[in-house]
């Protein structure tokens, strides 16, 4: 079943230098697999129920993995280094943030979105364990990462949210 949901915009801002390979975590319909699918880079895309991505299944470029990435003990997790860029939106497992940090490749990226605190005035989702800190993603990859963007706070697109975005760079060498 293809997306109909276009891809976010926060994504797609920071897609046009994205590095290869590509991993989208919790990739759902697979809106931003399909992006980065459509600009020629190879791309794996994980969630706990891949059946949604099955119309594109057997793309060259695409690897699809289905796991539980919230299993006890840990289940699937990237490797190290592994991504020149990892994407996820809409979703927040705190267990999973360093693996996916320590994911971004020397010269990669990790762009992020997804709900923070606040949040629970307009919907789901509400329970504190799945909305950010202020701060929390910045915070989450100093000493890490370098910080290229970085918005905190509510939006109107593509629905009334309250919300955190970071994209953050992995130097190409050890300063």
């Amino acid at each position: 079943m293809p997306s109909d949901t276009p891809p976010s915009d926060w994504i797609a801002r920071f897609s046009g230098d994205a590095r290869d390979p590509v991993i989208d975590l919790a990739c759902g319909a697979g809106r931003h697999a399909r992006l980065f699918l459509e600009l020629g880079l190879t791309v794996t895309a994980v969630d706990r129920d891949m059946s949604r991505m099955a119309d594109i299944a057997s793309d060259p470029g695409l690897t699809c993995i289905e796991a539980d990435l919230e299993t006890d003990p840990p289940g699937w997790r990237p490797a190290p280094g592994a991504f020149g860029t990892v994407i996820v939106t809409n979703y927040l497992w705190r267990p999973l943030l360093p693996a996916l940090i320590d994911a971004v490749a020397p010269g990669g990226r990790l762009i992020y979105e997804t709900f923070a605190i606040g949040n629970e005035r307009f919907g789901k989702p509400s329970n504190p364990d799945f909305l950010l800190a202020p701060d929390e993603l910045r915070d989450s990859v100093a000493g890490n990462l370098e910080v290229v963007a970085f918005e905190q706070g509510e939006t109107q697109v593509p629905r009334p949210a309250v919300i955190q975005r970071i994209c953050a760079t992995r130097p190409e060498s050890p300063r």
